[in-house]
């Protein structure tokens, strides 16, 4: 029985020529050997597979030719290329850094260097992995690889350039291995193909060129697993089956349900995806990589940027077509957001699916209701008023019904006063009422939150009501509630004075209330200080306008008082009342200001209860 090869080894380049996707880095070095131009040392990095180590062993063959080629390659024919081709060289050694990273090893090999060769001109030593060498190998090696002997030359191969000490990289010339592209992959594998008497279609190869991401070893490895799989006929189907990758179809199919605005079509055919055991975030990819392809097929400019096979390509340029700029441009920004958001999201195949609605709502025309669309939100004006020049004793009537005054948030008291006329600012009039009854909750339409009630009795009136519409009750008025469909009788009134102005009374409920407000609306980066006001409890002095917040040390202490005009402001506009003040001040020595953690209350009872240490070692408890 013969023994089997893989197709990574026995497809492995054996001259510059054979070398794939690395065309510049191969003419550069083989120019040099030519011109004899030659460098002592040589640093290949780039990513797994892309021929690092082939280049290297190629570059130590060619210099010990004794007879190279007139286009700068190995003859195969002397002496030294027959050692180097039966593995017997003496001139080229290999040394594995990722298991012989010691300083002895470093020495021995410095060791092997003063050794001149006995057939040819060069020494060649290849240090693969060299980032993988300790820090005191490194430095045990970087005088020899400054000053090598001129028989030697290092070449040394890694994937992780950026693990390497500055000095050693000032030693080397750098060259960096990029990442094959997929038809070069594509074209080597129709090469090996039809040598093995294969039968591949295009389309399938470009799938394996794909998934090898740009390395021909990985790409030679799959080929060789398809051809096991198919027995030596590899068909589309057979590789996207055998290697898990979702077919084209279903992102057609998908981008034309979004085209046509079905919701429902397009989460069946997720399900569908589901169902074969694709993962979500691996289905969401591929469709923002489908839009791409959509985007860049569009322009026959861009064209070129397509990487698929030829019966797919018009395929693409026909759908592509059917889509405009604008919706495709918002397909990639919202896959792109799902696949952020997809590994902290608790319901993943909820947000996959908000992500397909989304999708399939892009190029809907008009919102209709019951189309899953919200319709358009206008905010519209309660009161209508236009401005008028100011005349004198103008009354001006308002309809309101009942539930008017409810939508502001309060329940008036309706009189009549004869007022002076004012132009009003805007089209929209805010409504100011009077006292409301104890123990009501007061609205505040500015606060996310709901405000705690107060047990004393308050006005409404808003700070800063000047040139507001206001309802007003005329001193000794019975109230009475006006009827639905009844107009009620109005007139604006200038409230320019700042003694119409009334502050709230608030107790230190409510102050708490809104200091942990402001505290959770800081920003991100002051998370730290937001947690020590949550720790801290402001407390009223006796003046009940003046509060103070007693703080650990006097740093926190001068960030408080730097934060205080925010926090007054903050307060005064939420509580209304102009006159609220905070003064900082430093805890005394026996005086508690925070909450105590776990840690602390379990030390404080086991000072009084020592058995609790003991229960605690006992049963191994850790505290949470």
């Amino acid at each position: 029985m013969e023994n089997y090869i893989v197709s990574a080894r026995k497809y492995r380049p054996a001259t510059f020529d054979t070398v794939v996707g690395q065309r510049a880095l191969t003419t550069t070095l083989k120019n040099a050997i030519a011109s004899n131009k030659l460098a002592h040392a040589y640093l290949f990095c780039g990513p797994r597979g892309v021929g690092k180590t082939s280049c290297a062993r190629i570059f130590a063959k060619t210099i010990n030719c004794l007879h190279p080629t007139a286009d700068g390659e190995a003859c195969n024919e002397c002496e030294s290329c027959k050692a180097f081709n039966e593995q017997r060289s003496y001139n080229i050694h290999e040394l594995d850094a990722a298991s012989n990273n010691s300083v002895d090893d470093i020495r021995n090999l410095i060791d092997q260097v003063r050794v001149p060769p006995q057939i040819g001109k060069y020494k060649v030593y290849i240090i693969d992995e060299v980032h993988m060498l300790s820090p005191s190998a490194f430095n045990a090696f970087l005088k020899t690889l400054e000053e090598p002997p001129q028989h030697a030359i290092f070449i040394l191969a890694t994937t992780e350039k950026y693990k390497l000490l500055p000095t050693i990289l000032s030693r080397c010339q750098i060259y960096d291995f990029s990442r094959i592209n997929v038809t070069d992959i594509v074209e080597h594998l129709e090469n090996v193909a039809s040598k093995e008497h294969i039968e591949a279609e295009p389309e399938a190869l470009t799938v394996i060129a794909q998934k090898a991401d740009g390395g021909m070893r990985d790409a030679l490895s799959i080929f060789d697993q398809v051809v096991s799989f198919t027995n030596g006929h590899i068909t589309y189907q057979s590789v996207i089956e055998n290697l898990n990758v979702l077919d084209y179809e279903y992102y057609f199919k998908l981008t034309d349900f979004f085209l046509e605005n079905k919701v429902s079509e397009s989460l069946l055919l997720f399900n569908e995806v589901l169902c074969k055991g694709f993962d979500g975030n691996h289905f969401v990819t591929g469709l923002a990589g489908h839009f791409r392809d959509l985007l860049v097929s569009r322009d026959a400019e861009t064209l070129q940027l397509l990487e698929v096979g030829a019966s797919i390509r018009d395929r693409y340029q026909e759908q592509a077509q059917k889509c405009s700029p604008q919706f495709l441009y918002k397909a990639m920004k919202l896959c792109n957001d799902c696949d952020l958001n997809y590994r902290v999201s608790k319901n993943k195949r909820l947000l996959v699916e908000l992500t397909l609605i989304q999708l399939a709502q892009i190029t809907a025309e008009a919102d209709e209701p019951g189309q899953g669309r919200s319709p358009k939100q206008t905010l519209k004006p309660i009161f209508n008023q236009q401005t008028q020049a100011a005349q004198p004793n103008v009354q001006t009537q308002a309809a309101a019904p009942t539930n008017t005054a409810q939508q502001t948030g309060a329940r008036p008291q309706v009189g009549q006063q004869s007022t002076q006329p004012q132009p009003v600012q805007s089209e929209q009039v805010r409504t100011q009422v009077q006292p409301q009854q104890v123990g009501q909750p007061r609205q505040n339409t500015g606060s996310p939150l709901p405000p705690p009630t107060t047990g004393s009795k308050i006005p409404v009136m808003k700070a800063g009501s000047i040139g507001t519409f206001s309802i007003r009750q005329k001193p000794g008025q019975q109230t009475n509630a006006p009827q639905q469909n009844q107009p009620v009788q109005a007139t604006t009134q200038p409230t320019s004075t700042v003694d119409d102005y009334e502050d709230y009374i608030f107790n230190e409920k409510d102050l708490n209330y809104y200091w942990r407000e402001f505290a959770s609306n800081l920003p991100k980066e002051e998370s730290a200080n937001a947690a020590r006001m949550m720790n801290i409890q402001p407390h009223l002095l006796d003046d009940k306008q003046t509060f103070e917040a007693v703080v650990d040390n006097g740093m926190v202490q001068k960030y408080m008082q730097t934060l205080a005009p925010h926090i007054e402001a903050h307060l005064r506009k939420q509580l209304h009342n102009r006159k609220i003040k905070m003064t900082v001040r430093v805890s005394e020595n026996n005086e508690n200001v925070r909450a105590y953690s776990h840690v602390e209350r379990f030390q404080m009872m086991s000072k009084k209860n020592p058995d609790l240490l003991e229960l605690k070692k006992t049963f191994g408890l850790e505290l949470s």
